[in-house]
């Protein structure tokens, strides 16, 4: 992990990102304790979880866990959270389905306030020492997500939107966060772009729907209208297109166990990055010059 972290930094990936199951039925590492190893082994790109699911564990928890890689990091972390969509998986976790919109809810809130308590003299009980903002980006398409960024969201990274209701939706976004008493600007918004490239659209499809239904456990066709697939420019492409929908950064998902593979040649296809890379919390920006933000 430590030398594919290393590489991706290298061929100009500017935030390494980590999914998220408890239960699941294939090899999965812990998302937070595998961004501290990816952590130590990177020096500037930002590190962020896509997504956790926040309602099957404990808030206080995670705002404490999250404060150490941020701090550890040297501000250079992202808590990406959702709701998930396993029933099987929270009934394994002892979490009920049906309220994780509600629970999702209580904890953005639970997180913000472990946060707060941060030099609270008074509180004996308190989350020390200090450290930059944890910026919380939330999933989801839905009207109840899209009102959950609104209202309590740092940004937003769907993902299974496609490019071409990418725009639309964001703009729905920015019109909940408007009714919300929120400056829309204050809203960072990114996508989740699927790609696999090959010798020919047709392989790379193939190839990316197999193994994403290998993954997910759901036939390939369901991924037919969310992967990006064919060339590498082909794929640069079809993520410029998020771009130009509005989204400021676009976490790259390889459908293929040969991720830097597919990763490099696309990169180099994108030529000049669309976008600035995400900044440390609390620091400057870094300089946008010869670097990309596609991961």
């Amino acid at each position: 992990m430590q030398e594919f972290a290393r590489e991706a930094e290298r061929a100009g990936a500017t935030a390494l990102w980590t999914c998220d199951h408890v239960f699941w039925h294939r090899p999965l590492l812990e998302p937070l304790i595998a961004l501290g190893v990816v952590a130590a082994a990177t020096e500037t790109a930002a590190i962020g979880t896509c997504v956790l699911q926040l309602p099957i564990r404990n808030p206080a928890v995670v705002a404490r866990q999250a404060a150490t890689l941020q701090l550890l990091s040297g501000g250079r972390f992202f808590l990406g959270v959702g709701v998930g969509s396993h029933p099987g998986e929270y009934e394994a976790a002892g979490a009920d389905f049906g309220r994780r919109g509600r629970a999702l809810d209580a904890g953005i809130d639970a997180l913000r306030r472990a946060w707060s308590s941060t030099g609270t003299s008074e509180l004996r009980y308190r989350m020390e020492p200090p450290v930059p903002t944890v910026p919380v980006w939330v999933a989801g398409a839905s009207d109840a997500a899209l009102a959950r960024t609104a209202r309590a969201g740092d940004g937003w990274v769907p993902l299974f939107l496609p490019a071409d209701a990418y725009e639309q939706t964001r703009r729905r976004l920015f019109d909940l966060a408007h009714a919300a008493g929120r400056d829309p600007d204050d809203l960072q918004t990114a996508a989740v772009a699927v790609v696999c490239t090959g010798d020919s659209e047709e392989q790379a499809r193939k190839s990316g729907t197999v193994w994403l239904s290998d993954l997910y456990d759901l036939p390939p066709r369901a991924f037919e209208r969310h992967l990006i697939a064919g060339s590498p420019e082909d794929c640069a492409a079809g993520i410029a297109a998020y771009h130009e929908a509005g989204a400021e950064h676009v976490v790259l998902m390889v459908a293929a166990d040969e991720t830097l593979e597919h990763f490099g040649p696309v990169l180099e296809a994108l030529g000049s990055p669309p976008s600035r890379p995400l900044p440390r919390i609390g620091s400057e920006a870094p300089s946008p010059s010869g670097a990309h933000d596609e991961h």
